[in-house]
C-alpha cells in the first residue's frame, strides 16, 4: 500500500486485525490497476467496498491504450522497468527476499502519479463520465459472490479435450490436487501444474507409468489411489461431454447483430478504442436476439455509442 511518500508491506498471513485499515480507508478513493480481483481478495478478507475507486487499467484503454499492462505503462510513462521475476514466487515463505519486497512495494508506489497523468487524459478526451461508470460496475461486481456448478468446477482449459475413462481420471486427480493444496494451505501449482496434471490423466488412461520427483510417500500413495478410483469409475458415471444449446438466429436477428458490430467498430476506430471495450461479441449478439435483457446490462456510455 503507498500513501503519498510512505509505501507499506501489509502481511496478510500475520495474525493481526485488519479492521483498523479498513477504517481508515472508509470514504477515501482506492487506486487499483485491474480492480476485480483485489475487491473480492479484499471482500474475503472483509473489507467493506470502497466508496471510489481509480482503476489505472480501466483508465488506460479508454485512452486509447493499447498495451495496458502496468509493467507496460511504467514503462512507458517513467521509464521505469519492472521485473517480472517474482511473479510465481512462493509468497507465504517468510522472511521475503529484498527482491520480492522491491516487487511488491513497486506494485503501488507509482500507481498515485499514473492515476494523475490519466486523469487529465480521460478529462482531455471528454470520457470521465465513462470511467466513472465502469469503476462503479466494478465495484459493484465484486459485492455478488461468482456460483460455481461443484460437479463442473474441476473442468479446466485443456481438460475438455478428455473424454470418457481418462475425463473421470482427470476429475478424481484435480480433487486429490486440491485437497492437496488445501493441506498444506498453498496454491494448486505448487501441488502440480494443470498442464502436467491433464497429461498424467492421459498418461494413465493409456496404461504408461507416471512418476513425479517431487510427489513422494503418502501424497504419492494418495495421488494413486485418486488414479485407480478414477480407472474403477463406472461408465455411467463418466463425465458428460458439455455442449451449450445454440439457437440458430433468425435472419432478421443476425442482419441486427451485423449492423450493430459495423456500429460499435466504426465508432471503436473513432475513438481508438478496443471494439470490445464498448461491447464485446456476446453483448452485441444479446442485443440483438434479447435486445431487453442485453441492454439491461450495458453502461449508459456504451448504449449512447451504440445508439440502444
Amino acid at each position: 500500500m503507498t500513501v503519498p511518500g510512505k509505501d507499506f508491506l501489509i502481511d496478510p498471513l500475520a495474525p493481526m486485525d485488519l479492521s483498523p485499515l479498513w477504517k481508515s480507508w472508509a470514504g477515501r478513493e482506492l487506486i487499483f490497476h485491474g480492480a476485480d480481483y483485489d475487491l473480492r481478495l479484499l471482500r474475503r478478507a472483509g473489507c467493506p467496498p470502497p466508496t471510489r475507486i481509480f482503476d489505472t487499467m480501466l483508465a488506460a484503454r479508454l485512452t486509447g491504450v493499447k498495451e495496458f499492462s502496468y509493467a507496460a505503462l511504467m514503462e512507458k510513462r517513467f521509464q521505469i522497468p519492472i521485473a517480472k521475476a517474482s511473479q510465481k514466487a512462493n509468497w507465504a515463505r517468510r522472511p521475503l527476499s529484498p527482491q520480492m519486497m522491491e516487487y511488491a512495494v513497486n506494485d503501488t508506489r507509482h500507481l498515485g502519479a499514473l492515476r494523475d497523468m490519466l486523469s487529465d487524459e480521460l478529462d482531455r478526451l471528454g470520457r470521465r463520465a465513462w470511467f466513472d461508470q465502469c469503476c462503479e460496475r466494478a465495484i459493484r461486481q465484486s459485492e455478488v459472490d461468482k456460483e460455481h456448478d461443484p460437479d463442473q468446477v474441476w473442468r479446466i482449459p485443456g481438460s475438455g479435450l478428455l473424454r470418457g475413462r481418462a475425463a473421470a481420471i482427470f476429475r478424481e486427480l484435480w480433487h486429490w490436487r486440491e485437497d492437496e493444496a488445501k493441506r498444506v494451505d498453498k496454491p494448486t501449482f505448487h501441488i502440480l501444474h494443470s498442464e502436467m496434471l491433464i497429461k498424467a490423466a492421459e498418461r494413465i488412461h493409456a496404461g504408461e507409468r507416471v512418476e513425479f520427483k517431487h510427489i513422494r510417500g503418502p501424497r504419492a500413495q494418495r495421488f494413486f489411489e485418486a488414479a485407480r478410483k478414477g480407472i474403477l469409475c463406472p461408465e455411467a458415471d463418466w463425465p458428460k461431454v458439455i455442449r451449450a444449446p445454440r439457437n440458430r438466429p433468425s435472419q432478421q436477428q443476425y442482419a441486427r447483430f451485423l449492423e450493430l458490430k459495423k456500429t460499435r467498430d466504426a465508432k471503436a476506430e473513432e475513438l481508438n478504442l478496443d471494439p470490445s471495450l464498448i461491447a464485446a461479441k456476446a453483448a452485441l449478439e444479446g442485443l440483438a436476439f434479447r435486445p431487453e435483457e442485453a441492454t439491461a446490462k450495458l453502461m449508459p456510455w456504451q448504449r449512447e455509442l451504440l445508439g440502444v
